[in-house]
């Protein structure tokens, strides 16, 4: 009896449809790669601290086709506009400096930024001599600026795609590491690596603890489901950009602290240390300081917590997040801020807001079969506050970047 094919998602017969009216031809093949969530540790990756995201079931995909000709061409379901570049004028089009406008649409410069990387990578090899002309069409539901790493997914679905296809035979963390150098230095947005390594390490049931100094990464089970519980995406729709001020000025507070203190990075900093820290250096860069460190602590409490004692336990550390990223690094908007303590005012066990800040999501813990209460008490709230209705759905941590067909 032979197995049923499973149908396309509704992403993936964008992409292919894209590409087909493009090329006039199938794709050579389609990858994806997901969005994330991150249960906890914000803005200390870029510090060489911890982090735990995990993957969503929200995906990003590339339908990649051959050219003749050393060109690459890049289209998406999100605007009418396509952008061909020769891949001999990548060199030329990045890298863009850490916060200036990229050569090219925004857009565009992910997955253009991605082949340029990657061709940086192996060029010393010697195998950067042979690069096939790409054609690569762009479908996601990965919501957009809700702090879920849409761009991550982009970077990750196209290295993957171009690692096949140009053969260059990188690892998963390199492919990460590829994604990364895209968003700095093409893109000009000055993030960690956190992202890049969800989308490309996630596995179902279970966040990535990351080491980002280390690189090294173990996987945590979560348990949601086994202890009845979900794990409720509030979408605020609130866009944000790391590619502006309020991310760089938060990464430099950083840096000067970490300078103050005499230590290469805030990872290098305990919570022990902070009250010689609070005589050092002024009151807005302490406090930036002070968000870093405790929430590296936090990580390593969640990790524990899960380990030892499941799911359930974790919520008061997450609360205690959200009000370190709200009063110390001031990363919060009035949207998140009512999204978490609307629903922890409805029964949710935790609830935090995730992401870069200034926009993006919150999530919640909550009981299974509680979601529609809390998310409508959510949605009540917003409303009641005059704030676009929210977008709320539940996510599991999921798969990471693969090939599809």
């Amino acid at each position: 009896m032979s197995l049923p094919v499973p149908q396309e998602t509704a992403s993936q017969e964008a992409a292919r449809s894209l590409l087909t009216a493009l090329t006039g031809h199938a794709p050579a093949g389609l990858w994806s790669a997901p969005g994330r969530v991150n249960l906890i540790g914000e803005h200390t990756d870029y510090n060489e601290g911890f982090v735990l995201p995990f993957a969503i079931p929200h995906r990003t995909v590339a339908a990649v086709g051959l050219r003749d000709d050393a060109r690459i061409r890049v289209a998406s379901t999100f605007t009418d506009e396509q952008i061909e570049v020769g891949l001999d004028e990548l060199d030329r089009l990045f890298p863009t400096a850490t916060g200036s406008e990229p050569a090219v649409p925004e857009w565009a410069a992910y997955p253009l930024g991605v082949a340029w990387a990657l061709q940086q990578a192996t060029r010393s090899t010697g195998s950067g001599n042979g690069f096939s002309g790409i054609d690569i069409a762009i479908a996601s539901d990965v919501p957009v600026g809700a702090g879920l790493s849409s761009s991550a997914a982009i970077e990750g679905a196209t290295a993957s795609a171009l690692n096949d296809l140009w053969n260059t035979g990188l690892d998963r963390a390199a492919l990460a590491r590829i994604g990364r150098r895209a968003e700095n230095e093409a893109v000009g947005a000055p993030t960690g690596i956190m992202d890049q390594m969800a989308s490309m390490l996630g596995e179902p049931d279970a966040a990535i603890f990351l080491d980002c100094r280390s690189l090294e990464a173990n996987l945590v089970p979560v348990g949601v489901a086994q202890a009845g519980l979900a794990i409720l995406v509030m979408d605020t729709r609130v866009q944000h950009a790391h590619s502006t001020g309020g991310y760089r000025d938060r990464r430099a507070a950083c840096e000067r602290g970490a300078a103050i203190m005499g230590v290469p990075s805030l990872r290098d900093v305990s919570v022990a240390d902070l009250d010689r820290a609070a005589t050092l250096m002024d009151d807005v860069t302490f406090r930036r300081v002070r968000h870093i460190v405790t929430e590296n602590q936090r990580v390593l409490d969640t990790v524990r917590m899960l380990r030892e004692h499941g799911a359930r336990a974790i919520g008061d550390l997450l609360v205690a997040s959200h009000a370190s990223m709200r009063d110390d690094f001031e990363i919060s908007v009035p949207e998140l801020d009512t999204a978490v303590a609307s629903a922890l005012a409805a029964g949710a066990i935790g609830a935090r807001m995730t992401g870069g800040g200034f926009g993006g999501a919150a999530i919640a813990l909550v009981e299974q079969d509680a979601v529609a209460d809390v998310a409508d008490a959510v949605r009540a709230a917003f409303a009641a506050s005059g704030f676009t209705e929210p977008h709320l759905f539940t996510v599991t941590p999921s798969a990471g970047a693969h090939r599809d067909a």
